[in-house]
């Protein structure tokens, strides 16, 4: 497919740089969904490269209790210094992507927009130099490398972090994630701490986007009565298609509208479908219905897409980066979304509260 064609695509999460085959993402990742290659190839220029610390005694797998629900278990809360550690390894990896030259690490709105005109990789770029490479903004899922006195978050944002969730699925000192539970409402338990309305008080401060993919319902409610941005949620879907405790209730999507926010829809399966199968074997069909439920609900500017590539089992049709065409075809097709309308679900509405949250 010649990149003419090819509708620019910022993806809003992906977990490739905590994959153990990371070295690849300049080359080329055999079986991994985000590397250089396959973003050109799918027309993506830009997307959200999330530092994610994993809890080595956690499973992936769902539970079935004694009433039905299937669970998955959550690990305790991951120490802070262990965190630290951690992020600061991964981190370094798209930091030494980016003095290779072979990415943009975005730390304004000019570094988004240069990669939405950028020449695609193995194009003449006449003299276009760092605007041909694709941009990654430096996101944190999960605050425990932050410590309490938010120092930490001094130096990240120095150093190009541009997008945090103050929780993944599991507790820490910010707040309470909301476990994966299959069906269930996102109200599972108590909102953000003390420490986490500080965290997104100074995250606002700096410019910091925060997301709240990850968070249970009181704690979305705890940051979206806050004012502090445009409400946003990397990578989540529709409550009503999918009761799955990671999704959004429609009264939540209504916040998100009120605050002139957006919902990237998540590309998991477990999240998408009526059954909750983790399951590659799940028709695209699945995906469109959560996107064109979403922007009928609250309009097309405030949804994208957030595909959690990397983090997550995916359909088949859309299996890695160079596969967002065919998303892109079939959201066409179908009649919902006319060109300037992708154009807003694929760029420009994440581009929109990136621009209203960095200062």
């Amino acid at each position: 497919m010649a990149h003419a064609h090819l509708i620019p695509i910022f993806d809003g999460h992906n977990d490739a740089l905590t994959r153990d085959d990371h070295a690849g993402i300049a080359t080329g990742r055999p079986g991994g969904a985000i590397d250089l290659p396959k973003m050109a190839a799918g027309g993506m220029r830009g997307g959200m490269f999330a530092v994610y610390v994993p809890s080595h005694d956690f499973s992936s797998d769902m539970v079935p209790r004694d009433d039905g629900v299937i669970e998955q278990r959550m690990p305790p809360e991951i120490p802070h210094q262990q965190a630290a550690t951690y992020v600061l390894a991964a981190a370094g990896r798209l930091f030494g992507l980016e003095r290779a030259g072979q990415i943009t690490v975005a730390r304004t709105i000019a570094d988004i927009d240069a990669a939405k005109a950028g020449t695609p990789e193995g194009a003449d770029p006449e003299g276009a130099g760092s605007a041909s490479a694709p941009v990654a903004v430096l996101h944190f899922e999960g605050a425990e490398a932050i410590d309490d006195e938010l120092e930490a978050l001094e130096t990240w944002y120095a150093a190009g972090l541009r997008s945090l969730g103050p929780v993944w699925s599991r507790p820490n000192r910010f707040g309470h994630g909301v476990p994966f539970i299959s069906p269930s409402s996102p109200d599972t338990g108590p909102g953000i701490t003390e420490a986490g309305h500080r965290l997104v008080r100074r995250c606002s401060e700096l410019g910091i986007l925060v997301d709240l993919a990850h968070m249970n319902e009181a704690g979305f409610w705890d940051v979206a009565r806050a004012e502090l941005g445009p409400v946003v949620v990397s990578h989540a879907a529709a409550h009503t298609l999918s009761q799955a405790s990671r999704n959004l209730t429609d009264r939540q999507l209504d916040a998100v509208k009120d605050s002139n926010g957006l919902v990237g829809v998540v590309f998991a399966t477990q999240f998408l479908r009526r059954d909750f199968a983790h399951t590659t074997d799940t028709d695209l069909h699945e995906l469109v219905r959560h996107i064109e439920y979403i922007g009928l609900q609250i309009g097309l500017e405030h949804v994208a897409l957030g595909s959690d590539f990397d983090g997550a089992k995916v359909p088949d049709a859309v299996r890695d980066a160079s596969c967002l065409p065919v998303l892109t075809a079939a959201l066409k097709a179908g009649g919902f979304f006319s060109d300037s309308e992708l154009e807003l679900l694929c760029w420009d509405n994440w581009r929109r509260v990136m621009a209203a949250w960095w200062r």
